[in-house]
């Protein structure tokens, strides 16, 4: 798995797990329950990863919904 998207912005991981599943592509929001830890104060961002294979694909999904500026290039 390879991270997408790292942001602590709800409704831009909404929008994004919106397009990526619009064009079924597999992916998983991780570092959702650090809200306990942190005291739901949103300090923590949360992390959407995708399959490797899918990750140029996932990349283009955004890209063309207006995202560009979200994505991780760096290690992702």
């Amino acid at each position: 798995m390879r991270e997408l998207v790292r942001t602590n912005d709800a409704v831009l991981i909404s929008a994004v797990e919106a397009l990526l599943k619009g064009a079924r592509i597999r992916h998983i929001v991780v570092d959702q329950n650090m809200s306990v830890l942190e005291g739901s104060i949103g300090i923590f961002p949360k992390r959407i990863l995708v399959d490797e294979d899918d990750l140029d694909a996932a990349r283009a999904v955004l890209e063309d919904g207006g995202f560009a500026n979200e994505i991780r290039r760096d290690g992702g």
